[in-house]
């Protein structure tokens, strides 16, 4: 079993950058991908980045692609999403989580932090 905390979430004004880190416990961690998604209020729960347990291989969603980018760090039985260029509509409560495949839709993955909030001023 893996359990994710997220952190790192703030205020931010549009044009700014954070790095969101996921910490996960236990000794499993660098068999599992690792995505993050993010939901605004009153949307859906969306696909933003995901990347292999040897971090070889990484996916964005198209709506960061260029701004966003997720790295990890297995050592630290870490994972991070920095963000640049950050708009207001990147706004949204960001969740890491775990799966034992690399893909992109919610229902793939098995773990899940308990969110960190981002907010993008203008």
């Amino acid at each position: 079993q893996v359990q994710l905390v997220e952190s790192g979430g703030g205020l931010v004004q549009a044009g700014g950058s954070l790095r969101l880190s996921c910490a996960a416990s236990g000794r499993t961690f660098s068999r599992y991908s690792m995505g993050w998604f993010r939901q605004a209020p009153g949307k859906e729960r969306d696909f933003v980045a995901a990347i292999s347990w040897s971090g070889g291989v990484t996916t964005y969603a198209s709506s960061v692609k260029g701004r966003f980018t997720i790295s990890r760090d297995n050592a630290k039985n870490t994972v991070y999403l920095q963000m640049n260029s950050l708009k207001p509509d990147d706004t949204a409560v960001y969740y890491c989580a775990a799966s034992s495949r690399l893909v992109t839709a919610s229902g793939g993955y098995d773990y899940w932090g308990q969110g960190t909030q981002v907010t993008v001023s203008s």
